[in-house]
């Protein structure tokens, strides 16, 4: 058959293509594309060459097996060759593939050893009388770097086996380097806190760290090794007749197999294998890229045989590329709940894990510097499971000279309030808290929730209707809440109705303290409210409080101090607030103790536990009154506890502090308490 000059050009191209990706991926450990991409190029020249035989060259890609092997290692030639597998991405290539099978062995059925496809580097370990003698890369399949000396280093490999288990005098043991999900992030960790760069997927981590021509940098990288089959051997002890046989036998000699390993019966328990995987995926130690299917039978393997590149006998069946490579187009910047802002990648539509993805997070500002990402980029994408896709690494090659950085907005691109980043902290924040529309629904929450305003039957539900339907935007907006607006909304009676707006009323009648949680302010929690509320006694005060004035208060550093002035600074909280006011909203006014830690004697710095139903007060009543004369209550016992109050049922702090020989007081000795120690 005659072949068209493009067919020849397009066989050629692919064959550069592939060769140079092979290059950057076997010996520099630097792939230039993701696995999924390079499969798709092979892919496309094996069907070439299919459909014209005569475009096959020894030199062909498709007829090498791996890499050629680095020249800094001295070179080990592998007893038999180390082929690669062919892969398949749809069911029906597997069903062809049981079909082939059975054909070839003129049977009905087949048994398949399968198991988990490790996502690592391929490795041969040959033992003599029992003894590692040396390891081995996989290379080009023929020829492997000798790195033995490194993969002495992992505690996974075993340098000699147990006494009564030496089984065969020679044995080679093939399987896969991987570095572990948590080994992986502790490893990027150390290189962020280096400030040098980082590995883009455990895969290339393992690479880069088996062939160091340092050992003690691989010792230093916590690699593992898991067996996945023999290749040679000799002597009477190794089973040599199903492969789970010999993966039983390798475990048993201590090597690390997969747990996940079985035993199927035909295309559909092959099928079912590969589903059962795909759903614990995630939660495996490791990554893996797929699922192989062996024919269990080594009588039958042999029969089978193998092409020159790939075992007939055996299959790697692909799960959906987690990773694609895509063109970064923009970033856009998202307002969360909490007023962060969020730097959001918008892409050119890519198929990543079987999901067109067209948006993908950046984190925050801090992770665009670290992985140095440009609008016009192309960058790696990573979608896991229902994990929101992440940009995860520049493919830096790829970087195109009209490439722009990006510029964290300074104001709220919702409301339009300023926008700051406060030292410590990776996220920069929209300070428009009490009428940002993104902030809404979370400031109405916090605001109504029972340590602040405490209005009861303002849920999640209702206030997700109230916000969704535009009636609340501000919590001004709660007090004009009535009986018949409410009742018209699902899922509310007019008993549940009236017992909000019940609820709204008695909310008017607050204290400081309470408001001042209220208010949602970054970074104030209720102690720090109260704290402020006791010092300033008013809320005039607070608002017009400098960073020096803020930092007089107990327990207020500088972020603290900022994320008050910030608040307050904006002009529509400062609106919203008044609004409140005009409500009816109100406290007792000029109550401020000026509270540093002189109130002294008895309960001063004290620690105190409640436990029981007191007869008269609250533990909210109880918890503020003691916190006013400098005390602090805490929820267990401890032998730092100085005073446990206790009302009717007490419950196991009280038999703690009888063990622990602390003081117990009931409400009336704990009032005279505060009495004697000056306490309002």
């Amino acid at each position: 058959m005659e072949i068209p000059e493009n067919i020849w050009q397009q066989a050629q191209k692919l064959r550069e293509t592939i060769e140079r990706h092979n290059y950057y991926y076997y010996v520099l450990d630097e792939p230039i594309v993701l696995d999924a991409e390079f499969d798709q190029l092979f892919l496309e020249l094996q069907q070439l060459e299919q459909h014209y035989p005569e475009l096959i060259t020894p030199e062909s890609p498709t007829q090498r097996v791996g890499g050629a092997p680095l020249k800094e290692f001295s070179q080990v030639v592998h007893r038999t060759p180390m082929l690669s597998l062919s892969n398949a991405f749809e069911g029906a290539e597997v069903v062809s593939f049981d079909r082939r099978v059975c054909q070839g062995l003129e049977v009905g059925g087949i048994e398949y050893a399968v198991e988990p496809k490790f996502d690592g580097l391929a490795v041969s370990l040959c033992y003599e009388n029992g003894l590692l003698v040396t390891g081995a890369t996989r290379g080009d399949g023929f020829t492997g770097e000798d790195v033995t000396l490194n993969l002495r280093t992992i505690k996974s490999i075993p340098l000699h086996f147990p006494d009564g288990l030496k089984g065969a005098t020679s044995l080679e043991v093939r399987g896969e380097v991987v570095m572990l999900k948590a080994d992986f992030e502790r490893l990027n960790q150390c290189q962020r806190d280096r400030g040098e760069k980082e590995f883009m997927n455990p895969r290339n981590a393992a690479a880069g760290s088996l062939r160091q021509l340092d050992p003690a940098i691989t010792a230093s990288r916590r690699l593992t090794f898991f067996a996945y089959g023999v290749g040679t051997y000799a002597g009477s002890d190794v089973p040599c007749n199903k492969h789970s046989q010999m993966m039983d036998h390798l475990a048993s000699l201590h090597f690390m197999v997969a747990k996940e390993r079985r035993v199927v019966s035909g295309a559909a328990g092959l099928m079912a294998y590969y589903h059962e995987i795909g759903t614990i995926r995630e939660r495996l130690p490791y990554d893996i890229d797929g699922v192989v299917y062996k024919v269990n039978d080594l009588a039958e393997q042999e029969r089978l045989g193998s092409v020159s590149r790939a075992p007939r006998f055996a299959l790697a069946h692909k799960f959906p590329a987690q990773e694609a490579v895509t063109e970064l187009l923009g970033i856009n910047v998202q307002v969360g709940r909490t007023g962060a802002l969020t730097p959001v990648a918008r892409l050119e539509p890519v198929l990543v894990g079987g999901v067109t993805v067209t948006n993908a997070t950046l984190h925050n500002e801090d992770e665009i510097g670290r992985k140095d990402v440009m609008i016009g980029d192309h960058v790696v994408v990573r979608r896991a499971g229902d994990v929101i896709p992440e940009v995860v690494a520049v493919v830096m090659q790829r970087r195109p000279s009209t490439a722009r950085n990006f510029i964290m907005p300074d104001h709220c691109p919702v409301c339009g309030a300023r926008a700051v980043r406060l030292p410590g902290e990776a996220a920069t924040r929209c300070t428009g808290g009490l009428f940002c529309p993104a902030q809404r629904k979370q400031a109405l929450l916090h605001f109504v929730s029972r340590r602040a305003m405490d209005i009861e039957g303002l849920g999640d539900k209702l206030v997700e209707q109230l916000v969704d339907h535009a009636i609340v935007k501000t919590p001004a907006d709660i007090y004009k809440l009535d009986m018949t607006l409410l009742s018209s909304l699902d899922r509310m009676a007019k008993k549940s109705a009236d017992n909000v707006v019940k609820a709204i009323e008695k909310s008017k009648d607050t204290t400081l303290a309470r408001f001042i949680y209220a208010l949602g302010i970054r970074n104030v929690g209720e102690t720090t409210a109260k704290e402020l509320a006791y010092y300033f006694g008013n809320l005039e005060q607070l608002m017009t409080a400098d960073e020096e004035h803020l930092r007089q208060v107990p327990d207020i550093g500088p972020v603290v101090a900022q994320s008050i002035i910030n608040f307050f600074s904006e002009m529509h909280n400062r609106e919203v607030i008044e609004k409140l006011r005009a409500t009816g909203v109100h406290w007792q006014e000029g109550v401020s103790t000026k509270r540093t830690k002189t109130i002294g004697g008895r309960v001063s710095d004290k620690t105190f536990v409640l436990t029981g139903a007191l007869p008269s007060l609250s533990r909210e009543e109880i918890k503020e009154r003691i916190e006013l004369a400098g005390g602090k209550v805490t929820g267990s016992v401890s032998k730092k506890t100085d005073y446990v109050i206790a009302g009717d049922g007490p419950g196991s702090k009280y038999d703690k502090a009888i063990e622990l020989g602390i003081t117990i007081l009931d409400e009336a000795r704990l009032l005279q308490l505060l009495q004697d120690s000056g306490a309002p």
